[in-house]
């Protein structure tokens, strides 16, 4: 563990003057992160027409404004430079339009089908679906047919603003350009049918497509193939008449086109053997290509389209079945979580249960201190009132606030003070450890106070000879406070829940600093408290495991912790507690491959921890955003409630808890909150975490402000103690 240091002040600027704020990385890092997926979520949203998407459709209207030549011409309609025009197909030339696409599954048949008897036809894809397909665009041109847009998210455009129109066309051509490097001079407006439906709400946007250099296509042979009438009906749709030349509606996309693929595959050499040709547009009317190639800029700005677009679906995916573990890990956890606590409470609850022989000897409590001044007395008043025998070891760990005179000033019985250097928290187990007179060892923090049965409850379990260490009741104390009801909440339902679990799983992680006790065999076996990682407490937990002791846990050796009261000591405490814990993880990794206990511990504990305790909180978030997307975005009936459903197996599991802790249930009114608020904070601490970890960052250690308000039940510990006649004296 790195040696504290002093804090250094404020950055200035090189002039002198006000001192320049600086985003942390901690800070900055992990926003960008959450920044980058929800944009990728957006675009990909975007893309899929799940934003912005537009589905009005104007009802018809009057056609005074529309020109007569216009509604009895062709099918191409030409308003480009001012004019106003219409073309026609020649006899015996067809044109097969498909529209909608390109389709991943439908459009490869139609090409197969079309590539199978030398046809060549006009598809109108769409922007959302050539992005997400491009190599269909690319394959559609390299087989000589012509490609025309259909707008970006097929919109009717008569509702549509021109900014609105312009942004269809343009993120159109885009995703052409990305996809096979050319622009399209043709376009179909969505919802668009014959030359004669035209109306005084189309008209305009026919003219103003124009005015921007595009023909417009609509068509004059419907095959009504979306209505799936069967392929022999497809095929009279199709047809023309009097050998006519054609533009033919049909779609490659859309839903199951079974129907036209097996339409086309006898409508062709049908419609050959009659004398048709089926050429593209440009072919049948003999005029240049409508596909242009695109370079430069544009071109590069297309590929960075197309390849932000399957990012974007990539990444989804990949949050998707990120979010499929979570949600699954989570469920899973609180349902083992349910099955094995209750278990645990029934065991050590049932009359007559004993860990063996009652442990009534002497044991030694080691109370870590450093800069305690504010709470030093509660804690060790709280220790005078044990009904168990005890000795106390308070080891300063070169406190500048006078914690040392304070206890000494005290003049308590069976407490003596061990003042050393300012070495960190394990240093200063190991010096109490040396310094203890007694074969239990019972450690707790400064800022802690231990209910009267406290000891006594803590080292029963020792009565079991294969148990090596205990895990005590840690309770948040100052839980006034939204943030302190926050903890409140996960201490009795994460930490104290969790090790019920753990304790019949037999792969017990982490003892708490704040009430623990070892058998000092066991501790020494191990080599003592280890300062390779910023959770001792973890670290020596997992080395017991390995050496093969038990560790349990006392759920009525209750002890009152002062919780973090902000957000900043809060995200301190925990970077500490996440990256510690990535440390132990890794320091303890081999167990993985070992036999006995140890591979036990390492196959069975480790995975548990690694998923629980750092992966699941790391990928929680997603969680929110997909709630957040769903809401907005829909469908958001399904999100709202699938929400409320794992919110509602975390109440049950949280008054659960709450109840096997004998706690009012009153402070669970703000678990929605926490589970919104408390755990966007708690990704930020372990993403900046990993990013220590990953970056081979050291950390040192964060001591945290106390307020000294945290008493036991009850009040506060009387300044004196008279003690029984069955208290015996500890040398």
């Amino acid at each position: 563990m790195a040696s504290r240091t002093r804090r250094h002040g404020p950055a200035t600027s090189a002039r002198g003057g006000s001192p320049r704020r600086r985003l942390p990385m901690r800070l900055l890092l992990p926003m960008l992160l959450l920044v980058a997926l929800v944009a990728m979520l957006m675009l990909r949203g975007y893309v899929h027409s799940e934003i912005l998407a537009d589905h009005r459709i104007q009802p018809e209207a009057a056609t005074g404004k529309v020109p007569e030549k216009i509604l009895d011409g062709g099918p191409v309609i030409d308003t480009r430079s001012g004019r106003t025009t219409s073309l026609r197909v020649p006899d015996h030339r067809m044109v097969l339009t498909f529209d909608d696409g390109p389709d991943p599954t439908w459009t490869p048949k139609v090409l197969d089908v079309l590539k199978k008897h030398h046809a060549h036809a006009v598809f109108f894809v769409t922007g959302t679906m050539a992005s997400q397909h491009p190599e269909l665009i690319k394959r559609m041109v390299d087989e000589g047919h012509e490609v025309g847009l259909h707008t970006f998210n097929h919109p009717d455009l008569s509702y549509q603003s021109d900014s609105r129109i312009d942004w269809e066309l343009s993120q159109n051509q885009l995703a052409l350009a990305g996809a096979a490097g050319i622009r399209t001079s043709l376009f179909r407006p969505p919802y668009s049918s014959f030359a004669d439906a035209m109306d005084d709400k189309s008209w305009p946007v026919v003219r103003y497509i124009g005015s921007k250099g595009y023909l417009t296509v609509v068509n004059n042979t419907d095959s009504e193939d979306w209505q799936k009438p069967g392929v022999e009906q497809i095929i009279r749709n199709a047809t023309p008449h009097g050998g006519k030349g054609a533009i033919v509606l049909m779609h490659d996309s859309g839903g199951d086109r079974h129907q036209t693929v097996q339409a086309l595959d006898e409508f062709l050499p049908e419609m050959q053997e009659k004398g048709y040709r089926f050429d593209s547009l440009t072919e049948a009317l003999g005029a240049p290509s409508a596909l242009t190639p695109v370079t430069g800029v544009d071109l590069w700005k297309g590929k960075a389209w197309i390849f932000l677009v399957q990012a974007s679906d990539d990444i989804t995916a990949v949050m998707a079945v990120a979010l499929a573990v979570v949600g699954a890990t989570v469920i899973g956890r609180f349902l083992l979580m349910l099955l094995l606590s209750g278990a645990h409470a029934r065991r050590v609850r049932r009359k007559g249960f004993r860990w063996g022989p009652p442990v009534t000897e002497p044991v030694s409590v080691l109370v870590p201190a450093y800069n305690e001044a504010k709470c030093i007395e509660n804690t060790v008043r709280s220790l005078m009132a044990s009904e168990h025998p005890i000795e106390v070891v308070v080891v300063d760990d070169g406190s500048g606030d006078g914690t040392a005179r304070i206890v000494e000033a005290m003049g308590l019985p069976n407490v003596r003070v061990v003042r050393q250097l300012n070495a960190g928290k394990p240093a200063a187990l190991n010096r109490g450890l040396a310094n203890a007179s007694h074969d239990i060892i019972v450690m707790m923090d400064g800022d802690t106070v231990f209910e009267p049965a406290t000891v006594r409850e803590l080292v029963q379990p020792f009565g079991d000879p294969e148990v090596g260490a205990v895990a005590g009741n840690a309770k948040v104390g100052n839980r006034d406070s939204l943030i302190g009801a926050w903890q409140h909440i996960e201490y009795v339902m994460g930490f104290n829940l969790d090790r019920r679990m753990y304790d019949i799983l037999r792969c017990m992680p982490t003892i708490p600093g704040a009430v623990g006790a070892f058998r000092r065999s066991a501790l020494e076996r191990v080599g003592g408290m280890s300062d390779d990682t910023l959770a001792e407490d973890t670290d020596i937990t997992m080395a017991m495991h390995r050496d093969g002791w038990r560790v349990v846990y006392a759920e009525n050796a209750r002890a009152w912790t002062e919780a973090p009261e902000t957000v900043q000591q809060l995200w301190s405490q925990r970077y500490r507690w996440s990256y510690g814990t990535m440390q132990a993880i890794w320091k303890h990794r081999r167990a993985i491959v070992e036999r006995g206990p140890s591979g036990r511990f390492g196959r069975v504990g480790l995975p548990l921890v690694a998923m629980f305790m750092v992966v699941a909180p790391l990928l929680a978030p997603l969680i929110d955003i997909f709630l957040l997307y769903g809401v907005v975005f829909g469908p958001t009936q399904k999100t709202i409630v699938a929400w409320l459903g794992v919110l509602a197996i975390q109440a049950t599991c949280a008054a659960y808890a709450f109840r096997l802790d004998r706690e009012r249930m009153t402070h669970l009114i703000s678990l929605p909150l926490q589970q919104i608020l408390y755990r966007q904070l708690m990704y930020v601490v372990l993403l900046q975490s990993w990013i220590t970890a990953l970056t081979g960052g050291r950390l040192r250690w964060q001591k945290l402000r106390r307020t000294g308000v945290v008493e036991a039940p009850g009040g506060p510990v009387p300044a004196r103690r008279t003690h029984s006649s069955d208290r015996r004296p500890v040398a």
